[in-house]
């Protein structure tokens, strides 16, 4: 039973003074016992007469109980004190704890006997639902079949989404605009348009799949996490399943890095679904989440990402070095699932906090080819980690960029300080272009003409700041090393040019 449910009975004329009237209760307990969460099993509706509050400081202490109680609500009534303080509602308002005040001329009695029938109708009710839902599944349901009936049973209509805007099962006209709000919401469940969007499951959102419920389901949000519940209840049993693949993947990137002999790796490549002659491609993929101290590291929520990415159509083996995965391209070649790996990451990167990293090797072939794919794929990655994100396929990273990969952030930033700082000092004070005229310069490869027209001066101005920058530096111009010097050194720390 919701606690809207208890207020809409006008002849209790209970006040809602904290908390969520859509949150469910399974029971009613009546105590005023300071500390009464070893009588608690969690889901009730807490009675109480306030006889346990001596002080102010005493309203916290019992609602942490409650809360630790796992307590779905509370009642307050006023006969002790004649009122409801204000410090109890502060710390139900803290502790997300419902908190309802009940009149001194309702007595708690007659409360219980009020709402314990409607309980069990709600019970009743749940359970004949929870019945067909085990036969269904019984019967080898699958998530369509079991979504339709539970949705059916419910009385609900929507659609199930990955966070990247795939339309799991159900129906909905823009996908991808639902898959931004669950990214984004503050809290769920969130309305958003003619949508009440739910969470399946509490893994992380980057990860996870939304329930979409058409219409406003914020006052009957029982609604929605049944129906969230019994989705999840299939991913869990799916996600079971792929655990034994991920082991196979785990095991044939383990072997081409051992570069153990061909016909064991040729057999691993097999249990991994891909045939010796059939091309393929390797993805690596983190999700770092700055500043974050719980949930899943970088490289278990990449793969987990991944492999929603690309429909389950795959699995993603998490290590030391990334996630990675043996994608087959049996539709479509290595730029097709960069595409596509592409769209799916744009959709992700509304959200907040998470930075999806992912390298990807050419197309490759036969057993033999794993271990440098894997070592392209994990090149790749870390260049797109130095980008701040992003896809980055094995095209992009024979380069300097690669080599700049490669190298510790801190030692790069030195680098560039020691090498730059004169000319950035000298711009500072006398408000000059040296810095712009070195990355122009080195841009029209060394030509004085050239980069006078695009700074449009006369070409003796040019002559005049590359000789101060020698002369600050220590540097020849007209050397190849020092102008690699100087380029890798601008691009890398991203020098205003």
């Amino acid at each position: 039973m919701r606690i809207s449910d208890l207020l809409a009975m006008d002849d209790l004329r209970l006040t809602l003074l904290a908390g969520d009237p859509a949150r469910e209760f399974s029971t009613v307990h009546i105590t005023d016992l300071p500390e009464p969460g070893r009588y608690l099993s969690g889901g009730e509706l807490v009675l109480s007469g306030m006889m346990w509050r001596r002080a102010p400081e005493d309203s916290a202490r019992f609602v942490s109980a409650l809360i630790e109680a796992g307590v779905a609500a509370l009642g307050a009534g006023q006969a002790w004190l004649g009122h409801v303080p204000a410090d109890l509602v502060a710390a139900c308002a803290a502790a997300d704890l419902p908190l309802i005040e009940v009149p001194t001329e309702i007595s708690f009695r007659t409360l219980a006997e009020l709402v314990v029938p409607r309980l069990s109708g709600d019970v009743r009710d749940a359970l004949g639902r929870h019945r067909r839902l085990v036969a269904a599944i019984a019967e080898g349901a699958d998530l369509r079949e079991l979504f339709e009936l539970t949705a059916a049973e419910l009385g609900v209509t929507g659609a199930v989404l990955s966070a990247s805007g795939e339309v799991i099962v159900g129906a909905a006209e823009d996908p991808v605009r639902l898959a931004k709000a669950y990214l984004t919401a503050a809290r769920l469940p969130a309305y958003v348009g003619d949508h009440t969007i739910f969470a399946v499951g509490r893994g992380h959102r980057a990860a996870g799949w939304a329930l979409a419920c058409d219409g406003d389901l914020i006052s009957r949000a029982d609604l929605g996490y049944e129906l969230a519940a019994c989705v999840g209840l299939e991913r869990s049993r799916m996600e079971e399943g792929r655990r034994v693949e991920r082991r196979l993947t785990e095991q044939l990137i383990m072997a081409a890095l051992a570069e153990d002999d061909a016909a064991e790796l040729n057999a691993r490549l097999r249990t991994c679904g891909i045939d010796a002659a059939e091309p393929y491609a390797i993805v690596n993929a983190t999700a770092p989440r700055p500043g974050a101290t719980r949930g899943p590291d970088p490289a278990t929520l990449g793969g987990q990402v991944v492999e929603e990415l690309l429909g389950r159509e795959v699995v993603a083996a998490a290590g030391a070095d990334g996630a990675v995965a043996v994608v087959p391209l049996r539709q479509g070649g290595a730029a097709e699932l960069a595409d596509r790996l592409r769209a799916a990451a744009e959709v992700l990167s509304a959200m907040p906090g998470t930075r999806l990293c992912i390298g990807l090797s050419g197309a490759l072939t036969g057993p033999a080819a794993v271990k440098g794919g894997v070592e392209e794929a994990g090149h790749a990655r870390r260049l797109a980690e130095a980008r701040a994100g992003g896809v980055v396929t094995s095209d992009e990273i024979y380069t300097h960029a690669l080599l700049l990969a490669t190298v510790p952030g801190d030692v790069r930033r030195s680098f560039a300080a020691r090498l730059l700082s004169p000319l950035l000092d000298y711009d500072r004070r006398h408000q000059s272009e040296l810095v712009r005229t070195l990355g122009i310069f080195l841009d029209c490869a060394g030509s004085w003409n050239a980069c006078a027209e695009q700074l449009h001066v006369h070409v003796n101005t040019v002559r005049y700041r590359i000789r101060r920058i020698e002369e600050l530096t220590g540097r020849n111009l007209a050397t190849m090393a020092d102008r690699v010097d100087f380029f890798l050194a601008l691009r890398d720390t991203g020098t205003p040019r």
